[in-house]
């Protein structure tokens, strides 16, 4: 934290989905934590278009707590819509994000905020533990790196729902929308003293989990398409070496030809790359129309979320 003396006014923002079981659980144990490490805080629960009972439940914890504010949506927008909504209500110093499943231990918010140096504005909680199956951390470690790569993100693998950073990073995201978010490359965007800290992780307390494997990389794949244009280099480069191959196979039949070879040789070899050359154009074309779409969405003004109902007290201040 800035300043050892000093505790820190806190706000945590939570997306809700399906929740509706473990959300009183959930502020029943961040309650006596932030009494303990906080010398303001108030609890954010965004419900992003849950179909079942979590915004009657969400909003009743609000009615009963003055630290609790809910936010309903619309309708289901997705996960960093909803960490985006709920950063923007924020009224506190530091935000910390964290799911609605009790995955992330409540307890271990002090950790993320005594990692909050002076010369840190963004720690991520981690775990050095397989948090799924090995298939699925296996992706996740790729997708990760792949991100890293493509976004010049030096602490992408440090992604995580667990974060705790400095409220003033707002600022260089304040005017972002659109229907395609990512509150890591945001965050990316406004800072470079990142780090993390070792943190325990809890099974689901109850149902099953709403991020599948699918989800998981449809979101990686916003990533890359949304901020960077990595893909469009990798097109480039792809359509200048099947150009040389061309170019190489074109040499082959002249030669052929002059030597007096009056025949098409390798005929099955000319027509799979010409079916290559076709798919990589296709291919190109296909991530063509996907920024082309995305500006289009940005365009017309599509917004990144829409909150439908609130319910808070007007002395939230805990």
């Amino acid at each position: 934290m800035a300043d050892p003396g000093r505790r820190p006014s806190v706000s945590i923002v939570v997306p809700c989905y399906r929740s509706a079981a473990s959300l009183p659980q959930l502020v029943a144990r961040l309650e006596p934590v932030l009494h303990d490490c906080a010398d303001r805080f108030e609890i954010v629960l965004v419900v992003d278009g849950s179909p079942d009972d979590t915004w009657s439940v969400a909003s009743k914890l609000a009615d009963d707590h003055a630290f609790v504010v809910a936010l309903r949506l619309s309708r289901n927008y997705g996960q960093h819509q909803a960490l985006l909504a709920g950063v923007r209500e924020a009224r506190h110093d530091v935000v910390v994000t964290m799911d609605d499943d009790l995955q992330h231990r409540p307890e271990a918010v002090p950790t993320l905020l005594d990692a909050l140096g002076p010369a840190v504005d963004l720690v991520y909680g981690v775990s050095l533990a397989e948090e799924h199956g090995p298939f699925r951390n296996m992706t996740s470690r790729a997708l990760k790196s792949l991100l890293g790569r493509t976004l010049g993100v030096p602490h992408a693998q440090s992604f995580s729902a667990f974060r705790a950073f400095r409220a003033r990073l707002r600022a260089g995201f304040a005017d972002v929308s659109g229907p395609a978010t990512s509150l890591d490359v945001l965050l990316s965007w406004t800072t470079a003293r990142v780090t993390e800290v070792e943190v325990p992780m809890d099974q689901r307390a109850h149902g099953r989990s709403n991020y599948s494997l699918r989800m998981l990389m449809a979101h990686a794949l916003t990533m890359v398409l949304g901020y960077s244009t990595a893909p469009l280099r990798a097109a480039t480069y792809l359509g200048l070496a099947l150009g040389l191959v061309g170019l190489g196979l074109m040499g082959y039949v002249l030669v052929s030809f002059l030597a007096g070879d009056v025949g098409v040789p390798g005929f099955t070899m000319i027509a799979s790359m010409v079916a290559m050359f076709s798919a990589a154009q296709l291919v190109s074309l296909g991530l063509l129309g996907e920024y082309l779409g995305r500006v289009h969405g940005h365009s017309i003004g599509r917004p990144s979320y829409l909150v439908a109902d609130r319910s808070d007290r007007s002395d939230r201040t805990a």
